[in-house]
């Protein structure tokens, strides 16, 4: 139990300075295809089990743009409007379904613009990723003192289960890797 508490609370160190690029650190290039999906896995690799769950593929970008949740490339290129969308696509597809995803975003769009809800996007999936590696490092849990924009509800929720999703999931992989060392020692 002690090697748990151990690799949980390394984890949660690790994570918690989890950080996603702001719509002006995102490349101004356009970039092709194959470009996007390696940047978008080095962006969210640190905190998606590729293993357990595709971060990108091109069969996916290509759905994205045909159910009209992405603008089409621009000569086969994407620009930092797409990464910025298939960055949040892709972390929210792990706690929204694609119509919610979709839903989501054009509301986000309509209400700050796209820039500035992307940007709201990041800061609220820092702060929920923070608060898990935190609460998994042995740090009181952290409570909101103010209360919540209602355009912000659903951003939050999201945010929160795809954090606590994260914590979750590697818990139990912790769990998995102690019950398979642990073979026929009882404890009752």
């Amino acid at each position: 139990m002690e090697n748990i508490e151990l690799e949980i609370k390394k984890w949660g160190e690790a994570i918690a300075t989890f950080h996603l690029p702001r719509w002006d650190e995102l490349p101004t290039l356009e970039l092709y295809m194959d470009q996007v999906i390696t940047l978008i896995d080095q962006y969210l690799s640190p905190v998606i089990q590729v293993e357990k769950h595709p971060l990108l593929t091109s069969s996916m970008v290509n759905n994205y743009v045909k159910k009209g949740m992405i603008p089409a490339p621009e000569k086969k290129r994407y620009n930092q409007k797409h990464l910025a969308f298939l960055i949040a696509i892709t972390m929210l597809k792990q706690v929204l379904t694609i119509p919610e995803i979709k839903t989501g975003i054009l509301f986000q769009g309509k209400v700050v613009g796209i820039r500035n809800a992307y940007n709201l996007f990041c800061e609220e999936q820092e702060k929920a990723i923070r608060i898990v590696g935190q609460e998994a490092a042995g740090m009181p849990e952290q409570t909101e003192t103010r209360p919540i924009a209602i355009e912000l509800i659903a951003i939050k929720g999201a945010s929160r289960s795809f954090a606590n999703k994260l914590l979750a999931e590697k818990m139990i992989a912790l769990e998995q890797i102690y019950l398979e060392t642990h073979k026929g020692d009882a404890h009752e």
